[in-house]
Parts: structure tokens; sequence; C-alpha cells
């Protein structure tokens, strides 16, 4: 994925990962194995429960009923369908539609399809736990569990959610793609490197936007030493844009993002 090195990167010296990074070949096979060692444990983040009690893994309270996520396209005719899928009841209609269309994942008819609400929390939230307890974040494991518990109540009763990426990538990919945007920039002052369609393809791909600083490139207006005019930026951007509409962002949305 494009930004793997990157997120090792974040990941390896996280601020709050409850452990000190000690200088040294972090971002080597050998180094990652050996950091355990060399590096010096805080302690980790003790979390109290704020909206459920003991016990509660999160859906107390909740009531499910079966539903059918439809949605029609122009004309009347049905454009995507999956039936029996497994909702909250206080949940809207339109809340449903869009979240089984977009964020359910596996291949519709399959048995690997999700088909509950309750899996994909399940899946989003526990990957992130995980992370938190392989990284150290936790106090304990009553802490984990706290957290874990917290943060399904938050999503299944709408009070937050989190961007499309991390319901697409998250619990799928290994190193799951999770911010919604990306800003690139040219520095050179002459054209535009090919590798950046790319780039902007590999974003689309797993679900983010990007914008591109188009800036640095010479105006239309702009003589070449060999003659003729520079293309300018503008022409660029419509190559680019031309070629966002074709992309599916995470498979799902017809538009990938741009600005």
């Amino acid at each position: 994925m494009l930004d793997k090195q990157d997120s090792r990167r974040q990941r390896n010296l996280r601020p709050n990962g409850l452990e000190l990074p000690i200088p040294g070949p972090a971002f080597t096979k050998e180094g990652r194995a050996s950091r355990g060692k060399s590096r010096k444990l805080a302690p980790g983040i003790r979390i109290e429960r704020s909206f459920t009690r003991a016990g509660d893994n999160g859906y107390a309270g909740v009531t499910w009923e079966q539903r059918t996520a439809s949605i029609v396209g122009e004309g009347g005719k049905v454009v995507f369908e999956q039936r029996d899928v497994e909702v909250p009841s206080s949940w809207s209609q339109t809340a449903t539609n869009v979240v089984v269309q977009k964020y359910f994942r596996g291949q519709l008819g399959t048995p690997g399809r999700e088909r509950s609400v309750r899996q994909l929390i399940d899946r989003v939230a526990d990957t992130i736990t995980g992370w938190g307890m392989q990284d150290g974040y936790f106090a304990d494991q009553a802490s984990a569990d706290n957290y874990r518990a917290e943060l399904k109540h938050l999503l299944v009763e709408q009070k937050m959610s989190f961007n499309s990426p991390v319901w697409f990538n998250v619990g799928i990919e290994p190193e799951p793609q999770c911010s919604a945007c990306f800003h690139q920039q040219r520095r050179r002052h002459h054209g535009v490197h090919p590798g950046l369609a790319k780039t902007e393809g590999m974003l689309f791909k797993y679900g983010s936007g990007t914008g591109t600083n188009l800036s640095p490139i010479r105006s239309s207006k702009e003589l070449l030493h060999g003659g003729g005019t520079a293309s300018g930026p503008v022409s660029f951007m419509k190559g680019f844009d031309a070629f966002a509409g074709v992309i599916k962002s995470g498979g799902k949305t017809r538009r990938a993002p741009r600005w």
C-alpha cells in the first residue's frame, strides 16, 4: 500500500504509545525484533467506563432488527440490495442503506459478506483495541476491555463515527490506510512526474481523497527553452480530474474525492 512505510514509522514512534523509543535501527527487521529489549516501558493508560457498566460489551440495551438495505437509482431501478441485515432499530433506513452498501465487506451473496452492523463495529473496534494492547497503550486487561466496550457503544449509538477509510480498511488490510485526506505538492518547476497519477490512484483505491498543489508548475504563458509554451497547471488538473473520475473510492463510491 502507498503509505505502508510511513504508517510503520508512525506506529513505531507513537508519542502516546507508552513505549519510549531509543535511537537505533528501529526500521530494519533486526531493529524491530530488538526494540522490545532496548526500550524503556512507560505505564499504560488506565481506562474507566463512562457510558457502559461492567459486563456490558457495548451493546447492552441495543434492540436489533432485520432489514433490507436497498438503494434505488434513476427510473426506480434497484442498484443495490442486501436482505436480512441486522441493524439497531434506532437507526434510520437511510443510515442502514449507506452503511450496508458502503462499509460492509465481502462479496455480496457470499458467506464471507458482513451481514450485521455488529460485525462491522466489532471488526473495527476489536482491531484498534488489539493494536493498543500490542503496543502497550493500556495499563491492564480491564482497561483494554473498558476501552473496547466504550468504543463500541459510541459507534452503535451514533455518538461518533470514523471516516470512510477506517470502515473500508481496518480489520481487512494488514496495514490499513486510515487517513481521509492527503495533500501532495510538486516542488519542481518543470512538469508533473507520472508517478503522481499512480500515487493518487492508490490513495483513491483505499478510500481516501487527495489534493495536489500544482502552483510550482510553469504557467501556460511561459516560454520553453526548446520553443513553444508550457502546458500550464490547468491542463494537468483536467487530466488528473478525469483520471479520478474512473476510479471507485474504496471500491465503493463511484467518484474518487479530489480537490
